[in-house]
């Protein structure tokens, strides 16, 4: 997972900006709000999320690590996929998300253009355990606590950006997990390429 990327702005469009990296230019798709904080030509760091997709590896960049993991989470909730989530990171903060969630309050989700009542109605039930409370993000914080796996996210969302449903993601991740945790406990990072390849054979060989 690339989680992270540090360089010199050189472009800035409406979606996204090139931040060169060892000479090389990556797009990195943000919000607005992300964006706002760029200039071309200082020197930027942007943590960041890779969507693994059959045709495409697409980078989105985050003003800050907690932007990220809400991005992150906000796709595990049925119809919600990448740009979804970050029009939804463009109309509220994430403590603003946590609230609305929390609260069930459909009319703050339903700002962000493309969701519905219905879809409102289902990110509050499937995210509003995992989503948390401000309160709890800024207790998981001040404690040094990370409340979610980025590995799992991404290869949650590989999956279902593949067309498995949410369900068989789950079962895949779960078949991963024993790797997964093999290497964090040897002190390095899980590989999100290799989990999904071997995710994949796993819903396979079902």
């Amino acid at each position: 997972m690339i989680a992270s990327v540090a360089g010199k702005v050189t472009a800035i469009a409406p979606d996204g900006a090139v931040i060169e990296v060892g000479g090389v230019g990556m797009l990195v798709h943000c919000t607005p709000g992300t964006l706002a904080t760029l200039r071309v030509g200082d020197e930027a760091r942007l943590a960041t999320s890779l969507v693994v997709r059959e045709e495409s590896l697409t980078l989105y960049g985050f003003a800050t690590d907690d932007e990220r993991a809400v991005f992150e989470l906000l796709q595990t909730a049925s119809g919600v996929g990448p740009k979804l989530a970050l029009a939804m990171l463009a109309v509220h903060t994430p403590n603003g998300l946590r609230t609305a969630v929390a609260a069930a309050d459909l009319k703050a989700l339903m700002q962000v253009p493309g969701i519905g009542q219905k879809g409102a109605q289902r990110i509050v039930l499937e995210l509003k355990d995992r989503l948390g409370t401000p309160e709890a993000a800024l207790n998981a914080a001040l404690n040094g606590e990370q409340r979610v796996a980025p590995w799992r996210e991404q290869v949650h969302s590989g999956l279902v950006g593949l067309g498995y449903s949410g369900k068989d993601a789950d079962q895949a991740i779960a078949v991963v997990e024993p790797d997964a945790e093999a290497e964090l406990a040897a002190g390095r990072s899980p590989q999100v390429a290799a989990l999904l390849k071997a995710a994949l054979r796993a819903l396979s060989i079902r």
